[in-house]
C-alpha cells in the first residue's frame, strides 16, 4: 500500500476527498484551456498588428479562430466532466 494512503480514514471520507480533488483538477484543466485559448488569440492579433507581410497576417487570422475553438472545446469538456462528477456523486 502506498504511504500516502491513510487506511485509518473511513471510506466515505476518502471518496469525498477524491471527488473534491477530481473537481478541482477539472477546474484547473479548464483554466489551462482558457489560458491556451487567450494565448492563441493574442498571438494572432499580435501577428496581424505588428507584421505587414501577408504570410504573418494569414497565420494571425488563422490563430484567432483556433484560439476560440480551443476555448469552446475546453468549456465543453469542463461541462461534460462536471456532469459526470455530479452523476457520480448522486449515484453514491
Amino acid at each position: 500500500m502506498p504511504p500516502s494512503i491513510d487506511s485509518s480514514l473511513p471510506l466515505d471520507l476518502r471518496d469525498r476527498l477524491a471527488l473534491e480533488r477530481t473537481r478541482l483538477a477539472n477546474e484547473r484543466t479548464l483554466l489551462a484551456y482558457v489560458r491556451s485559448a487567450l494565448t492563441l488569440i493574442l498571438a494572432g492579433f499580435s501577428l496581424m498588428q505588428f507584421f505587414r507581410d501577408h504570410v504573418y497576417v494569414w497565420v494571425g487570422a488563422l490563430l484567432v479562430p483556433v484560439g476560440v475553438g480551443v476555448g469552446v472545446a475546453g468549456w465543453l469538456r469542463y461541462r461534460s466532466k462536471s456532469a459526470r462528477i455530479r452523476e457520480h456523486i448522486a449515484a453514491s
